[in-house]
């Protein structure tokens, strides 16, 4: 079990090494492999539960049609959005501090939404309460202040793929 968490980070901190580096030369492979290895050994209990569901086909295929989906509609309208209130002043902003329940397990997946919250222009997550179930977000055009409406708008597609690929 421990092989298979070293096995899963280090190939992720070797894939992430390599594309930052933009390089595929022998030193940078040789000093990617060290580095991986080294971060593996080192993180590998602290950041992999269960190793094998990096290998279930269907997870990754989640993953890549969400980061389609996130780069290209998600976060396109918020941009949007948040460009419309820039240039036209007039533009109604009614911001409040909402909570956003969510229902997922994993620390992954309350961590990949929250994520995706924060990083969606317009939409902070300004704490989570583990005890509640709750984002607690800042959002710069509140269109209700009710939990369940707020989540529709807010964060359940980000739950819906999150869940997908971490549970």
């Amino acid at each position: 079990m421990k092989a298979a968490r070293i096995a899963v980070v280090s190939a992720l901190s070797f894939i992430t090494y390599i594309v930052f580096s933009g390089s595929i030369q022998p030193y940078d492979l040789v000093t990617g492999v060290v580095v991986a290895l080294v971060t593996g050994v080192l993180f590998a209990n602290i950041t992999v539960s269960e190793p094998w569901k990096v290998l279930n086909p269907a997870r990754w295929f989640w993953l890549l049609r969400y980061a389609v989906r996130y780069f290209t509609i998600d976060e396109t309208k918020a941009h949007i959005d948040v460009i419309k209130r820039i240039l036209h002043p007039k533009t109604p902003v009614n911001p409040a501090i909402v909570k956003v329940p969510y229902e997922a397990v994993s620390d992954y997946t309350v961590a990949s939404i929250a994520n995706s919250i924060t990083n969606t222009p317009g939409t902070v997550v300004v704490e989570v309460r583990e005890d509640e179930k709750a984002f607690y977000v800042h959002w710069i055009d509140a269109k209700t202040i009710e939990p369940a409406e707020a989540k529709k708008e807010i964060s359940l597609v980000f739950e819906e793929y999150s869940r997908k690929i971490f549970e």
